[in-house]
Protein backbone atom coordinates (compact mmCIF):
# COMPACT_ATOMS: atom_id res chain seq x y z
CA UNK A 1 0.00 0.00 0.00
CA UNK A 2 2.98 2.32 0.82
CA UNK A 3 4.48 1.84 -2.50
CA UNK A 4 1.19 2.48 -4.19
CA UNK A 5 0.91 5.74 -2.53
CA UNK A 6 4.47 6.86 -2.98
CA UNK A 7 3.62 5.91 -6.71
CA UNK A 8 0.53 8.14 -6.58
CA UNK A 9 2.38 11.10 -4.84
CA UNK A 10 5.23 11.09 -7.72
CA UNK A 11 2.71 10.73 -10.83
CA UNK A 12 1.07 13.68 -9.48
CA UNK A 13 4.37 15.72 -8.71
CA UNK A 14 4.88 15.01 -12.67
CA UNK A 15 1.68 16.11 -14.35
CA UNK A 16 1.74 19.26 -11.68
CA UNK A 17 5.54 19.80 -13.27
CA UNK A 18 3.74 20.05 -17.27
CA UNK A 19 0.92 22.20 -16.11
CA UNK A 20 2.20 25.90 -17.25
CA UNK A 21 0.46 28.84 -15.26
CA UNK A 22 -1.70 31.21 -16.82
CA UNK A 23 -0.20 34.63 -17.09
CA UNK A 24 -1.04 37.16 -14.59
CA UNK A 25 -3.92 39.77 -15.07
CA UNK A 26 -1.22 42.35 -15.05
CA UNK A 27 0.65 40.38 -18.05
CA UNK A 28 -2.89 40.11 -19.41
CA UNK A 29 -3.64 43.48 -19.65
CA UNK A 30 0.24 44.50 -20.75
CA UNK A 31 -0.79 42.51 -23.60
CA UNK A 32 -4.11 44.29 -24.59
CA UNK A 33 -2.03 47.50 -23.67
CA UNK A 34 0.81 46.46 -26.49
CA UNK A 35 -1.83 45.60 -29.28
CA UNK A 36 -3.95 49.07 -28.22
CA UNK A 37 -0.87 50.49 -29.05
CA UNK A 38 0.36 48.44 -32.09
CA UNK A 39 -2.90 48.39 -33.77
CA UNK A 40 -5.44 51.26 -33.03
CA UNK A 41 -2.76 53.78 -32.04
CA UNK A 42 -2.44 55.70 -35.31
CA UNK A 43 -6.38 57.01 -34.76
CA UNK A 44 -7.25 56.54 -31.57
CA UNK A 45 -5.95 57.78 -28.43
CA UNK A 46 -5.35 54.54 -27.09
CA UNK A 47 -4.47 55.63 -22.90
CA UNK A 48 -6.07 57.64 -20.02
CA UNK A 49 -5.92 60.73 -21.63
CA UNK A 50 -5.23 62.56 -24.59
CA UNK A 51 -7.16 62.91 -27.92
CA UNK A 52 -7.24 60.43 -30.78
CA UNK A 53 -4.68 61.20 -33.65
CA UNK A 54 -7.83 61.22 -36.57
CA UNK A 55 -10.63 63.35 -35.05
CA UNK A 56 -12.90 60.65 -35.79
CA UNK A 57 -11.60 58.35 -33.85
CA UNK A 58 -13.05 58.15 -30.58
CA UNK A 59 -10.59 57.71 -27.91
CA UNK A 60 -10.60 53.57 -26.73
CA UNK A 61 -11.40 54.88 -22.81
CA UNK A 62 -15.23 55.39 -24.09
CA UNK A 63 -15.55 52.80 -26.33
CA UNK A 64 -17.11 50.19 -23.90
CA UNK A 65 -19.77 53.49 -23.47
CA UNK A 66 -20.67 52.57 -27.08
CA UNK A 67 -20.14 48.61 -26.88
CA UNK A 68 -20.86 45.72 -24.80
CA UNK A 69 -17.66 43.80 -24.55
CA UNK A 70 -18.77 40.69 -25.66
CA UNK A 71 -20.44 41.99 -28.67
CA UNK A 72 -16.94 43.93 -28.85
CA UNK A 73 -14.73 40.76 -28.38
CA UNK A 74 -17.00 39.35 -31.30
CA UNK A 75 -16.87 42.17 -34.11
CA UNK A 76 -12.81 41.86 -32.92
CA UNK A 77 -12.59 38.50 -33.92
CA UNK A 78 -14.80 38.55 -37.12
CA UNK A 79 -13.55 41.71 -37.86
CA UNK A 80 -15.29 44.85 -37.12
CA UNK A 81 -17.48 46.60 -39.34
CA UNK A 82 -18.15 50.48 -38.77
CA UNK A 83 -19.52 53.92 -40.45
CA UNK A 84 -15.59 55.17 -41.12
CA UNK A 85 -12.34 54.32 -42.69
CA UNK A 86 -11.40 51.81 -40.22
CA UNK A 87 -8.60 49.46 -41.45
CA UNK A 88 -9.83 45.87 -41.99
CA UNK A 89 -8.34 43.31 -39.41
CA UNK A 90 -9.49 40.34 -37.33
CA UNK A 91 -8.07 39.68 -33.65
CA UNK A 92 -7.17 36.25 -32.31
CA UNK A 93 -9.64 34.93 -29.43
CA UNK A 94 -6.60 35.81 -26.76
CA UNK A 95 -5.83 39.34 -28.64
CA UNK A 96 -9.76 39.99 -28.45
CA UNK A 97 -9.47 39.53 -25.13
CA UNK A 98 -6.12 40.89 -23.76
CA UNK A 99 -7.74 44.35 -25.30
CA UNK A 100 -11.17 43.71 -23.62
CA UNK A 101 -8.83 43.54 -20.41
CA UNK A 102 -7.12 46.68 -21.06
CA UNK A 103 -9.80 48.33 -22.14
CA UNK A 104 -11.68 47.83 -19.23
CA UNK A 105 -9.04 49.59 -17.06
CA UNK A 106 -9.00 52.67 -18.85
CA UNK A 107 -12.39 53.43 -19.45
CA UNK A 108 -13.91 56.76 -18.47
CA UNK A 109 -17.68 58.39 -19.41
CA UNK A 110 -17.48 59.92 -22.70
CA UNK A 111 -17.33 64.08 -22.92
CA UNK A 112 -20.20 65.07 -22.07
CA UNK A 113 -21.97 62.22 -19.40
CA UNK A 114 -19.80 63.05 -16.81
CA UNK A 115 -16.37 62.62 -18.10
CA UNK A 116 -13.18 64.87 -18.99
Amino acid sequence: MRKLTCAALVSLMALAGCVTPAPSEDAFVQDGREIAIAQCARCHAVGEYGDSPMREAVPLRTVLSQYNPATLEEELINGIRVNHSMPGFQFNPQGADALIAYLRTIQIAPEGEGGA
